[in-house]
């Protein structure tokens, strides 16, 4: 009786093992195609840093399709992207307050809205497949332009431009689309 129940111990141990790898693996994988990410933009003592995740277009229609229009997207792949500032940041004539929030966008063909979300840590979407995110929870959401061009980035990626003195610009760009998003510091 002794022998089963360590057995059984040792069963229920090494079943846990390998249900715990093969979720770790499983993440590992979906990372893979769609790397992580980490963005720093610092300027006179502010210093702003987003992490996310870079999906690859892969020869699909990518706005409008694979990321639906106006609908909320995680703005990259799995988690949820996070947007962190030292300091407060104006933008388009509202105040973000130092501190880390999620980013969000619903895309458009012409404007973005860019939104930021005080929850952050969570996957980007829930067991249903739709943004996890507490629409509640949001601090701020400007609209701002989408430009399309002739040039096509296979990955999405966030970039930071200085435009002026205390003036930048957080940028989104992939496939054929380019998003700014101007603030001042």
């Amino acid at each position: 009786m002794r022998k089963f129940f360590i057995f059984s111990l040792i069963g229920i141990a090494i079943i846990a093992i390998a249900v715990a790898l093969i979720g770790y693996l499983q993440v590992k994988k979906a990372k893979s195609f769609s790397p992580e990410e980490r963005v720093v933009f610092t300027e006179q003592g502010l210093t702003i840093t987003v992490f996310y995740n870079r999906p690859s277009k892969k020869g699909r229609e990518i706005f409008g399709e694979l990321v639906p229009y106006n609908e909320v997207w995680r703005t990259g792949a799995n988690e949820a992207t996070t947007f962190e500032t030292s300091e407060d940041l104006q933008i388009e004539g509202h105040t973000l307050k130092a501190g880390k929030y999620s980013l969000w966008t619903i895309p458009r063909e012409n404007t973005w809205t860019i939104i930021f979300n005080e929850e952050h840590g969570q996957w980007g979407v829930n067991s249903e497949g739709k943004p996890n995110r507490n629409p509640e929870r949001d601090v701020l959401e400007v609209d701002v332009h989408a430009v399309k061009q002739d040039q096509v980035f296979e990955q999405f990626t966030i970039t930071f431009e200085k435009t002026g003195g205390s003036e930048a610009e957080m940028v989104l760009i992939w496939d054929k689309t380019v998003v700014s998003m101007p603030f001042s510091f």
